[in-house]
């Protein structure tokens, strides 16, 4: 659904459609899988004779092998499944059914590929949080404005504001993984909503499709979890897209300066005006933007749908739109974590920034608490009066003396002298800071290293926080790495079950 892109990025198109992609996994994998597992089930509980298996197990890996050749024919779902099964075994075959219904089925096929999904976007969202951290390392040293409600609030690390970026994303990564523990119970034996008579082994069920558990509730498995499960999804999504769009917004912001602080160290995806020649567009990073609010709108699309919906119906669990909605945000995220790896800062540039506006006031009023033992409410009135009077006249940090500074203090402490609030603080005659103080005051470097606080942006903290990410990130990958690793193992490890079995 995504459109197309300026740059070279990952192209927005199902993964099955790559010539070097393996086809993944499908409804029709898993009715396969859902069969087979029934056979093991049936056959071990002594439900169903070994030579009916033999034949049913024959027809099905004749039908996976004619399906791998004929993709167009390939059934999604169980009852255009399970005829052509029968044409190949006789209705004695039907046996296999007992106990389960299309509805037990399709609710497993479709939890099981909506856990794929959701790994997918915690390792996009793992490359996020790669590109993040490579990013605030490169740029440990640059000190840059930080901004509140547009504007310039105080000096910080960039890397302290990229680690917090990070943060947003490991959050979504930790949502995912916590969706998937909540969802992965496995709904066969649940029937069409009340259960079975026929005494089929669930636990093993659930054991051989790889879920890790079985569903508590018959009519929650088959009627209202997997309604839940993709809304989940789709405001995890949300999140995602919401986190990219922040970043390149605050981005944008500074790239349109006419001496931007911020670089886009890459020509991918950057075309000229085709009428001012001077002009160079970020094309990729709009593309990216313009993804991530399809994206979105995609995602608002399950809700929609899931409005006024009685609990059963099929509308919010359409297999192609979670597929499309989980791939779009999946290229999304690759493309920003690729515009992530091009980027620089102009350390000079954040440097004349920050001297040419007043982001040190707060330390000023925090210093003649600290220092002089000034109430805050008068440091921070004086500091204001002192950046009043020095954009009147055009006096910046770098350009203010000493003896301004004691100056706009005597001023002060008259002025409060007719205050009967300022006089009650009994505030010294002469400006309390000293010289090297009140500089180191003014100084964006000084006032980061001196943060004191836990999270702080001080540079001891942000590579403390950093080597902390980069334990998250790496506990990240191989979480999820364990995660694929058991469904391909448990994918892999039924076939042989089965064989073994029937042998």
């Amino acid at each position: 659904m995504l459109g197309m892109h300026m740059g070279r990025v990952p192209a927005p198109v199902a993964a099955e459609d790559s010539d070097n992609a393996p086809r993944r996994q499908d409804t029709c994998d898993w009715l396969f899988a859902i069969n087979r597992a029934s056979l093991v089930a049936n056959v071990e509980s002594g439900l169903l004779e070994k030579p009916l298996a033999r034949t049913i197990a024959a027809a099905l890996d004749a039908m996976e092998e004619h399906w791998a050749v004929a993709v167009s024919e390939r059934p999604e779902l169980y009852i255009t499944f399970e005829p052509e099964l029968l044409k190949r075994c006789g209705m004695a075959a039907s046996v296999l059914h007992v106990g389960r219904s299309s509805q037990d089925i399709l609710a497993t096929a479709n939890l099981g590929l909506n856990l794929d999904r959701l790994m997918n976007l915690i390792a996009a969202a793992g490359e996020v949080i790669t590109a993040l951290q490579d990013l605030a390392e490169r740029e440990i040293e640059a000190v840059v404005p930080a901004y509140t409600n547009g504007v310039q609030a105080q000096p910080t690390l960039f890397a302290h504001t990229v680690n917090a970026h990070q943060e947003a994303f490991l959050r979504d990564a930790d949502r995912a993984f916590e969706c998937i523990a909540r969802f992965d119970a496995c709904p066969m034996g649940s029937a069409v909503c009340n259960g079975t008579g026929w005494p089929l082994n669930s636990h093993r069920m659930a054991e051989l499709l790889g879920f890790a558990k079985t569903a508590r509730n018959a009519y929650d498995a088959g009627q209202i979890s997997g309604n839940d499960l993709p809304v989940e999804m789709s405001q995890l999504v949300s999140s995602m897209m919401l986190h990219v769009n922040a970043f390149l917004a605050d981005f944008m912001t500074q790239y349109a300066q006419v001496k931007p602080w911020i670089r886009l160290g890459s020509t991918n995806g950057v075309y000229r005006s085709s009428a001012m020649p001077q002009k160079r567009n970020p094309g990729l990073i709009n593309d990216c933007r313009r993804d991530a609010g399809t994206v979105i709108g995609e995602a608002q699309g399950v809700l929609l749908r899931t409005q006024n919906l009685a609990y059963g119906m099929p509308d919010v669990r359409d297999c192609r739109l979670m597929q499309a909605l989980t791939d779009d945000a999946c290229v999304t995220l690759r493309t920003f974590a690729g515009i992530i790896r091009t980027l620089s800062v102009d350390h000079e540039r954040a440097l004349a920034e920050l001297n040419a506006d007043w982001t040190c006031t707060q330390e000023i009023a925090d210093r003649l608490v600290r220092f002089a033992h000034i109430d805050f409410r008068s440091g921070h009135r004086f500091a204001s009066r002192l950046v009043t009077w020095a954009r009147e006249i055009g006096v910046t940090p770098v350009t203010i003396t000493y003896a301004d500074a004691k100056k706009l203090w005597e001023d002060f402490t008259a002025a409060a002298e007719n205050d009967t609030a300022e006089k009650e603080a009994h505030l010294p005659v002469e400006f309390p800071l000293s010289e090297t103080d009140f500089k180191a005051a003014l100084n964006p470097a000084d006032i980061v290293a001196a943060r004191a606080t836990s999270g702080s942006t001080s540079p001891t903290e942000t590579r403390r926080l950093l080597d902390v990410m980069k334990h998250d990130e790496t506990t990240l990958r191989v979480h999820c790495d364990t995660l694929l690793h058991r469904r391909e193992k448990t994918r892999e490890a039924l076939k042989t079950t089965l064989a073994a079995l029937l042998a």
